[in-house]
């Protein structure tokens, strides 16, 4: 029977959906992306999430609708350091244009038609006061007036909203405790509220799908300093998406502040949301606090990831058949690399104390993941747990890999140089080449 791409995909997302249900996304939405074609689709993603159990803050910002209707104003934008100068003229234009985007984006979450992903959908779009703000006074000489920033979140009222299954819809506009408000971006109020509510992820659109390395690539992940280095570079090219360098803005100082990840993806491309999370890969970039993969000892809780990474293995004769019994009692010699709570790699240590050798064993690796020199990572990780045990050889059997082990300094050796005991063992029908690598 063959399994459809649309069973594949769901089956695939199953965990996502398990693993994102009753967390909290900030979902950061820039005037870039709500003036794209693709812009319903984002609302329908969003309000998707929403129906799956997630609970959604939604901050948008208006940065160019903003220029647009100050261009037919006659009024020309300011800025100072990258900050809008918002004086009494432009202030009125902005509230104008930031309560009419409130309305229009709630109307999108309100929409409930037969022949949308929004059928049957009750969603409760609550806006209010969570934000206190407050200016930012006078910088070098210049004056922002109106322009301000975060003071306080009201963590506790969202939280209530959140709970009730209402999805928080949040501004540029915010009020003082002296009863005047402010020009806030958006990037500030995502990160300080995503920040106090503790949020599990934060989520921004760009132009771009991401971030890329110099072949033009998209790079899945980046700790914080190294998204700073990017970040910079980005702000040296004039033709830089403005969205993205937001964007890094804020994620570098969420994760730096404790959300565990923060993710950009395309507001262009169909689907990028949902993409991003709930598939393993994603198709956008993460600012991370620590890597989605892990390497580490496996433990019991693990046999059933490592049996389906090994089984087709297994059946091509590439791995000796383990019984689930025989991985239970030798669960203590393996490492293994985790992706998402997938097992994608795994090789084991056995021990020869006698011989004062170790056996480097059954090394697999997902095939979805044999790009990026997975095996040579686990290699390492054995050869370091083999020398604090003082061992003096590595040894290896193995039918089909003689040239990687090769190329990882090992030798070809005969069955004589086993230890006593793996050579009572050795399968001569299967003959099996032995390798070693002194340590």
């Amino acid at each position: 029977m063959r399994t459809t791409e649309l069973v594949s995909g769901f089956r695939q997302s199953a965990p996502y959906v398990n693993a994102h249900r009753g967390k909290t996304f900030v979902v950061m939405l820039g005037g870039e992306a709500i003036t794209q074609p693709g812009f319903r689709s984002i609302i329908n993603d969003i309000a998707l999430l929403n129906s799956l159990g997630i609970k959604i803050v939604l901050v948008y910002g208006a940065r160019p609708q903003i220029n647009q209707a100050l261009e037919q104003a006659g009024l020309a934008p300011t800025y100072h350091n990258r900050v809008r100068v918002t004086d009494d003229d432009s202030f009125r234009l902005i509230k104008q244009v930031a309560g009419a985007l409130q309305l229009d984006i709630t109307a999108r979450l309100s929409m409930s038609l037969s022949n949308t992903p929004m059928q049957g959908a009750q969603i409760n779009v609550v806006s209010g006061n969570f934000v206190i703000a407050q200016p930012l006074g006078v910088d070098e000489g210049i004056d922002y007036h109106h322009s301000g920033r975060v003071r306080r979140i009201d963590a506790a009222g969202i939280r209530r909203q959140l709970d009730n299954n209402g999805i928080v819809l949040m501004g540029p506009i915010a009020a003082s405790v002296t009863g005047e408000s402010f020009n806030l971006t958006a990037e500030d109020i995502a990160t300080q509220v995503a920040i106090k509510l503790k949020a599990d992820k934060m989520i921004g659109f760009s132009e771009v799908g991401g971030i890329t390395d110099e072949d033009g690539d998209i790079i899945a992940e980046l700790m914080p300093n190294f998204a700073e280095q990017k970040m910079l570079e980005l702000e040296e090219r004039p033709n830089a998406c403005p969205g993205t360098i937001a964007f890094l803005h804020a994620a570098i100082s969420a994760t730096r502040a404790g959300v565990p990840r923060c993710h950009l993806v395309s507001y262009d491309e169909d689907g990028a949301l949902l993409q991003e999370l709930f598939s393993r890969d994603g198709i956008g970039t993460q600012i991370v606090t620590e890597s989605a993969e892990k390497l580490r000892r496996a433990s019991i809780s693990d046999i059933g990831g490592i049996l389906d990474l090994i089984r087709p293995l297994e059946q091509q004769g590439l791995l000796v058949r383990r019984s689930r019994e025989q991985l239970e009692m030798e669960i203590e010699h393996f490492s293994l690399i985790e992706r998402d709570g997938l097992v994608i790699g795994c090789a084991a240590l056995y021990p020869f104390v006698e011989d004062n050798v170790g056996e480097f064993a059954c090394l697999a690796v997902h095939p979805d993941y044999r790009d990026a020199d997975r095996g040579s990572l686990l290699l390492k990780s054995i050869i370091q747990q083999a020398r604090q045990r003082r061992y003096s050889r590595l040894f290896a059997l193995t039918t089909r890999s003689i040239h990687w082990f090769l190329e990882q300094g090992f030798e070809l050796v005969t069955v004589e140089d086993l230890p006593s005991q793996k050579k009572q063992l050795y399968n001569y029908q299967r003959r099996s080449k032995i390798l070693a690598l002194d340590l």
